[in-house]
């Protein structure tokens, strides 16, 4: 009887990647992203390894948000004092962060856990055209199409 391939830490080879998320809904980027990230989207997927690849984000300042989530959506967190509840829309945050809304989008579509976090540390945002990577030589991934293809469907 023939075993399934099981991927080991030593043999997975993670690639660089560059997206540009110029014009692309936050929510499918940022599943598109955490997907590869996992490495879901290689056959050599092995759910105990992290098989996935880097992926530098640019232009985080020119996503998308669909709809009326730039500003009926808000974003709660405590400071742990009394009344110390706060608040941002998606808008103000796109604004003043815009790195922190993709990150934010992507790490809660994780693994929760030590794997999760070791994942995440493989995603790279960066509001602008530039990012320090270069010597990495990341390909260009076009998600834009990957995206396209799963809206028409």
């Amino acid at each position: 009887m023939k075993m399934t391939p099981s991927a080991k830490a030593t043999e997975v080879k993670q690639a660089w990647f560059v997206v540009d998320a110029t014009d692309l809904p936050l929510g499918r980027l940022s599943s598109e992203i955490a997907k590869r990230l996992m490495g879901k989207h290689k056959p050599t997927y092995t759910a105990h390894v992290d098989t996935g690849d880097h992926i530098v984000v640019i232009n985080a300042e020119k996503v998308r948000l669909t709809g009326k989530k730039a500003t009926n959506e808000k974003f709660y967190w405590h400071t742990g004092h009394v009344g110390g509840i706060k608040e941002i829309t998606p808008a103000k945050t796109l604004e003043t962060n815009p790195h922190r809304l993709i990150e934010r989008g992507v790490e809660r579509m994780l693994p929760k856990g030590v794997m999760g976090r070791d994942m995440f540390r493989k995603l790279h945002v960066y509001a602008g055209e530039a990012h320090p990577h270069s010597a990495q030589q990341p390909a260009a991934l076009d998600l834009g199409k990957v995206i396209a293809k799963k809206n028409a469907k």
